[in-house]
């Protein structure tokens, strides 16, 4: 394999990057990116390099870590996707709207593009939760809305529930767990699918069919990943830090898969799921 690295101006301008109905499909994940001297460096320099699309959460706790790397870098706030979510305890009417309000606060920010229920778990309540969200976008505070981590009877009831159209499905979706029940259920209500760990934090390195892909294109396997998603229709979210991992990720759309090679990936039966809480849907 070539011990070059990509540049972001080799691999994307702010431009290059497919988008589905206005969304970066590929972004910026930030989980565990909490260190004060790491992370708005790198999201400013992901920025920089290219990424409009930058993910976060209630749950993370560096919304302002995030906000600072955004104020850093020289993209104007109207050529940045950015998304957040609420966390489980904060899924009642009131609590969810303080709890948006305060992270846009945090952000430093006027609006986020998209606002997720983080999971259905805990305070979620269908009804109260939606009247909250839909609230959230009469008031400006957020552009769209998403859920995350939603089996597909679960999706099916928030669309009834939602007045505003439900934008965004975020979920685990890799090779090694492809999800495909959920991502049919996505598409059956119009909502786009976003994949999280899309790298199976880590675990596509180790398999053979991965590596075998990746060593004909002479790219890394998790430029592979990245690259069977898109093709498949699913954004990504790859969490990163570092400015080769984030050059790296960017590199894949600029990788164009074979039939034969998607037809591989699409054949791994592997079911390994990497985020796997008690409180999760699949496991009540």
């Amino acid at each position: 394999m070539s011990d070059e690295k990509p540049t972001g101006a080799d691999v994307l301008t702010s431009d290059d990057c497919p988008r589905v109905d206005g969304m970066p499909m590929l972004g910026m994940g930030t989980w565990q990116l909490t260190d004060a001297e790491v992370a708005p460096t790198a999201i400013s320099d992901a920025l920089e390099m290219g990424y409009r699309h930058v993910d976060t959460a209630e749950a993370y706790d560096n919304h302002t870590l995030v906000g600072d790397g955004i104020a850093r870098s020289a993209v104007d706030r109207e050529d940045l996707f950015l998304a957040t979510k609420v966390w489980t305890s904060n899924l009642g009417y009131e609590d969810a709207i303080e709890a948006a309000t305060q992270a846009v606060d945090d952000l430093g920010v006027d609006s986020v593009d998209l606002l997720y229920v983080h999971w259905p778990a805990a305070a979620y309540d269908p009804e109260e939760t939606f009247q909250a969200f839909d609230q959230l976008v009469d008031e400006g505070v957020t552009d769209r809305i998403g859920v995350s981590n939603f089996e597909p009877d679960q999706l099916a009831e928030a669309t009834e529930y939602a007045d505003h159209d439900i934008f965004a499905h975020q979920f685990e979706c890799h090779p090694l767990l492809q999800q495909q029940a959920v991502r049919e259920a996505s598409e059956e209500h119009d909502i786009n699918p976003v994949a999280y760990s899309p790298l199976a934090r880590g675990e596509v390195f180790d398999t053979e069919a991965m590596s075998e892909i990746a060593s004909h294109h002479d790219v890394s396997e998790a430029r592979v990943s990245l690259a069977w998603l898109r093709e498949r229709g699913v954004s990504a979210i790859p969490k990163a830090s570092s400015t080769d991992h984030l050059q790296d990720n960017l590199a894949s759309l600029s990788l164009q898969l074979t039939d034969d090679d998607l037809e591989t990936i699409d054949g791994l039966s592997e079911n390994n799921r990497m985020v796997d809480p008690e409180f999760g849907p699949w496991n009540q």
